[in-house]
């Protein structure tokens, strides 16, 4: 027998994984285990049986095969208590990986657990599959709205199947580039299989028992469920499920709208459906500042998504393909209905299955796992990074909290996690980037706060641009002018933010700023602008002059 990985789109739910196991059950395929949410099949195959007769079978059943992917059976590998490891991994993604090229700088032997698709969130359902498309819809809306006189056009319907297979080919690429083609290249141990915690220090995998001096769990996050009656009873999507469509729905409906709800309620909408975003809340993204929700609600509005705030969800019911959300808003009932309906409501810790209690490793209220400032858990062998501590979830601060825990757990450095300035992106149109303190958390601390907004109307480069809906604003301690926080709404706020990233990180003020050239017509001038604000009316400025 010859055991087989194969990636699939198109499962939706265990029905889909009940019919893709059958399909190959049909063809002789052995030991099939079908997972919709992780979207691959691993089966064996008798040796006269060629895996082509697979990808045909699970293709006729209406389901498409990606990469094929021949395994070792994991007898093949020998472990017994000569094969300890210094460093055992739970997990596959960016704080995995951060770990294990650390660990192995220092001269340690890793193994790293991992019991689905190797590179964690951001390359495979994350980040980069959801950026692809977004980039798509931003083309496809400008080519039917256009700002400028005499270049409008029109365009027909998307072919979302032709993107999804775009997208899964660059999450193929890029997934064997940054993570599966670097185990080789760093000789560190893949085992695959579902780890559970035996002791305080004892990993079960498979069967087979492993031990190790130290312990990484870097195991993620998860889409979470609000509890509103009749959810589970509905074909309802996620953020991974939903980037699987392979045809844009005429009406999409969104519960939830933070950074996640609101990028893939506008990709969809920029790839002509019409959107509607339900949130809980009063206010949009209201832990921000006011002057940032406020704009981001406008520009949501002015491109004609709908959005239904202050809502109290009563039930969500199915009529055929139809979805209906049943909400009060103000006292009056309302009934929303879509086609589809994506839950954006959070995420959850990947801690359910490792068995924690027995190796002394405490959780928290929401099942993340907690850590000191060095990323020990309460078992001081057993360190935690990345998504599954609930800190703040970004590929790059995952990286970041992996490189520490090894730099404390192998290199016995008992260097501190320093997550007081963290960059934030929600990479909507226009963008939404913020790093330090808002003015309301800067007034908490006890600073004498001081600040700017500058609304883009103000900034050359959005005037030229024709999109001036958008604002700058600084927040600084009015002693010493140091910067405190930057809060930016415009197109390319991400790539501006890492400037004011160095500027709140070093303590730069706001005199640098305005000393300080900055090149003409790009968005990062409006750094400059603002902090000009603080003292003159830049409406009365020449080009460039400060």
């Amino acid at each position: 027998m010859i055991k087989f990985k194969v990636n699939i789109q198109g499962m939706t739910c265990t029905g889909c994984e009940k019919h893709v196991a059958s399909a190959l059950g049909n063809i002789g395929a052995k030991n099939i285990e079908s997972s919709f949410r992780r979207g691959e099949v691993v089966f064996e195959l008798p040796d006269d049986i060629e895996v082509e007769s697979a990808k045909k079978a699970i293709d006729e059943a209406n389901y498409q095969t990606g990469e094929i992917e021949e395994v070792s059976s994991q007898e093949n590998v020998a472990l017994s208590n000569e094969d300890n490891y210094d460093l055992l991994i739970i997990g596959s993604g960016a704080a995995a990986f951060s770990s294990a090229i650390k660990a192995i700088e220092y001269g340690a032997k890793v193994g790293m657990i991992e019991c689905g698709t190797v590179g964690g969130t951001c390359v495979n359902i994350g980040c980069v599959p959801s950026k692809t498309l977004l980039r798509a819809g931003e083309i496809n809306h400008l080519s039917k709205e256009n700002p400028f006189i005499g270049l409008q056009t029109s365009a027909g319907e998307v072919d979302l199947a032709s993107l999804i297979t775009q997208k899964n080919k660059l999450v193929s690429e890029l997934r064997n580039q940054k993570y599966v083609d670097l185990i080789d290249e760093y000789g560190f141990d893949l085992i695959e299989g579902e780890a559970k915690f035996v002791d305080a220090s004892t990993i079960e995998v498979n069967g087979a028992k492993l031990s190790a001096k130290r312990f990484l769990i870097a195991t993620g996050a998860s889409p979470s469920l609000p509890r509103i009656s009749g959810l589970e009873e509905v074909d309802y999507l996620t953020s991974t499920t939903l980037l699987e469509l392979k045809k844009v729905p005429k009406r999409l409906t969104v519960i939830g709208s933070g950074y996640i709800g609101m990028e893939l309620g506008q990709l969809f909408y920029h790839l002509g459906s019409e959107i509607t975003l339900i949130q809980r809340s009063e206010r949009l993204l209201k832990e921000y500042d006011p002057e940032i929700s406020e704009t981001v609600e406008k520009a949501l509005i002015e491109q004609g998504i709908k959005l239904v705030k202050g809502a109290t969800f009563e039930r969500v019911e199915q009529s055929g393909e139809i979805k209906k959300v049943y909400v009060t808003v103000d006292g009056s009932k309302k009934v929303i209905e879509s086609d589809q309906l994506l839950v954006a409501t959070g995420r959850k810790p990947n801690t359910d299955s490792l068995n924690l209690s027995a190796a002394d490793v405490e959780i928290g209220k929401n099942n993340e796992i907690l850590i000191n400032d060095f990323g020990q858990t309460s078992n001081q062998k057993i360190y935690a990074a990345g998504d599954v501590t609930l800190g703040p979830q970004f590929v790059y601060v995952a990286g970041y909290e992996g490189g520490i825990a090894t730099d404390n757990a192998i290199g016995g450095l008992n260097k501190n996690i320093d997550l007081s300035i963290v960059p934030a992106v929600t990479f909507t149109n226009p963008s939404v980037a913020t790093v330090g303190l808002t003015e309301e958390q800067a007034k908490g601390k006890g600073y004498d706060v001081k600040t700017s907004v500058l609304p883009l109307d103000a900034v050359p480069r959005a005037i030229v641009n024709r999109e001036t809906t958008g604002v700058f604003k600084l927040v600084a301690d009015a002693k010493t002018l140091k910067v405190l926080g930057v809060h930016i709404v415009s197109e390319n706020a991400g790539d501006v933010i890492y400037a004011a990233t160095l500027a709140v990180k070093f303590g730069l003020t706001i005199e640098d700023l305005t000393e300080t050239l900055s090149p003409y017509l790009t968005m990062a001038e409006g750094l400059k602008l603002a902090a000009l604000t603080f003292d003159k009316d830049v409406s009365k400025l020449s080009c460039c002059a400060g």
